[in-house]
């Protein structure tokens, strides 16, 4: 009995520990057989910099965890490509649109300069006045929507009523654009919460996107459907495509890009409109407008 214990216990001591090292081994073989596809990922992650957002994580054919991990990376590479040409396009824009009053107060400057009695200083001060103010409204245009892009809009809610706010902008049009017909008939009273100055910023580019490619007849509107304050502005101008809709709310989209920049806005009127009705927990689309052009719709909580 003795010796059968003492044989128990050797080999014990013996096989043991043998018996685990074996374990181990086929464990740490197996983990890492199982972890090789993602560490193939991480390296491949790695060398991805900013200047390569276009590569993308071989995904391994097994329908596996690791499966979706290779997924879910592409699927995040593909957003921060998006998110870097958007940056881009951004920037070239911009650059683009401050060029203009940039260079044309260079020019009054340049030829006051050489000829100082070809231009009078009131007309100088006049010109610089023009280009400067419209260099504070695309900064100011830009300030914004970094602001929408970060959720900190700054904004204060209030009770407002729509409909005074519609009856306003149609004054301002009737008085910027003499000859231009404002129709209000549509208009009825409606509340909404907000913030005002951010809505009379809405109805304003609205009311300045109606009126630039009116012909003769704007209309603006206000009425309460099924709980929501709807507020919409038509032209009868040439109304955009169907396939155009959507991108006329994207960020320096002209559809018209032979169309001089005095006349057709810096592009971000409408992308200005989409933002604060979207941080409203509101909605914004076009459509056929009943003069013949283009209807905005904007959709309020009431």
């Amino acid at each position: 009995m003795a010796g059968s214990t003492r044989a128990l216990t050797v080999l014990l001591a013996v096989g043991l520990p043998v018996l685990l090292l074996v374990v181990g081994a086929t464990a740490w073989r197996a983990i890492g057989r199982a972890l090789a596809p993602v560490d193939a990922i991480r390296a491949e992650v790695d060398e991805i910099t900013g200047t390569r957002l276009d590569r993308r994580v071989s995904r391994p054919a097994s329908r596996d965890e690791v499966g979706r991990l290779a997924d879910t990376m592409n699927r995040m590479l593909d957003r921060l490509e998006r998110a870097r040409d958007r940056e881009r396009r951004f920037i070239a824009d911009a650059s683009h649109e401050l060029r203009s009053p940039i260079a044309a107060i260079r020019q009054q400057a340049e030829v006051a300069l050489a000829h100082p009695a070809a231009i009078p200083d009131r007309d100088l001060a006049r010109a610089v006045h023009i280009e400067a103010r419209r260099m504070q409204a695309l900064v100011d245009d830009l300030l914004l929507l970094a602001q929408a892009d970060e959720a900190r809009l700054p904004f204060r809610r209030a009770v407002i009523d729509l409909d005074d706010l519609a009856f306003a902008e149609a004054r301002r049009v009737r008085a910027d654009v003499p000859g231009l017909a404002v129709d209000v008939s549509n208009v009825s009273a409606v509340r909404v919460g907000g913030d005002p100055p951010a809505l009379r910023r809405v109805l304003r580019n609205l009311g300045d996107n109606a009126a630039r490619h009116a012909r003769g007849q704007v209309a603006f509107g206000v009425a309460e459907v099924d709980g929501w304050a709807l507020l919409w502005v038509d032209d009868d101008g040439p109304g955009v495509p169907v396939a155009d809709r959507r991108r006329v709310f994207d960020r320096f989209v002209r559809l018209d890009d032979g169309r001089d920049r005095d006349g057709g806005g810096s592009g971000l009127g409408l992308a200005i409109v989409a933002e604060v009705v979207a941080a409203h927990r509101g909605a914004v689309a076009l459509a056929d407008g009943q003069l013949g052009g283009a209807r905005v719709t904007v959709r309020l909580p009431a």
